[in-house]
């Protein structure tokens, strides 16, 4: 597989909160530069990269309720349709990872299915992320179980802002639970070409990286 390949397959991510706008601009030239998938900013920053990347083919993709996933479902929501507003095109959605831990299933069923619905009756793509280090396998399993159920594009394996990443074993479960309809995004920790060339090999479709240069 070429580095083009890759490139394609990849989500140029930055996130911190430090990030300034002129670190937004350079993002932006370098993901045109390696025709990357997309970039993935913070919603703050979608009007700004879009601006930036009209008619490049490349788009915009944004996190909600992000990194922690514990805020409103409502405030998921919204975020939804204003990162579509300022012209967006993806939206990475953070799970509510404390719910999950408690066993309720019904209410983590409950936001992902509503997030999915906004994302996709605006004509977003959406990835839901489930923090798998925090996770054990059974509830990683059940989460998956859940992202499947709700039609949502992907099942993202981590923010990369809660120690651990993405793993080749993680991605070939997650692989194996959600079936032919839902894709895996790995990110976190992807900072060689050779872990990247696993994870794809594992069934990854998407990356997400701020290290890929």
């Amino acid at each position: 597989m070429s580095m083009l390949n890759l490139a394609g397959m990849t989500d140029y991510t930055l996130l911190k909160p430090q990030t300034t706008e002129k670190d937004i601009v350079t993002l932006c030239h370098e993901a045109q530069e390696h025709r990357f998938a997309t970039v993935c900013v913070n919603p703050i920053y979608v009007q700004t990269a879009a601006k930036l990347l009209h008619g490049t083919g490349i788009s915009v993709a944004a996190v909600v309720g992000f990194p922690l996933g514990a805020t409103f479902t409502e405030v998921k929501v919204q975020e939804v349709y204003m990162v579509k507003a300022h012209g967006g095109k993806e939206v990475d959605m953070v799970i509510n990872i404390g719910w999950a831990k408690s066993g309720n299933w019904e209410a983590v069923e409950r936001e992902v299915l509503q997030v999915v619905e906004a994302a996709q009756g605006c004509g977003l793509l959406i990835k839901i992320i489930i923090e798998t280090s925090l996770l054990t396998d059974d509830e990683k399993k059940t989460v998956a179980e859940i992202v499947k159920l709700s039609g949502a594009d992907y099942i993202k394996t981590s923010t990369g802002f809660a120690g651990g990443g993405a793993t080749v074993q993680d991605v070939r479960n997650l692989k194996e639970w959600v079936g032919e309809n839902v894709k895996v995004k790995a990110s976190g920790g992807v900072r060689t070409r050779e872990l990247a060339l696993e994870l794809v090999e594992a069934g990854a479709e998407r990356l997400g990286t701020s290290s890929i240069l």
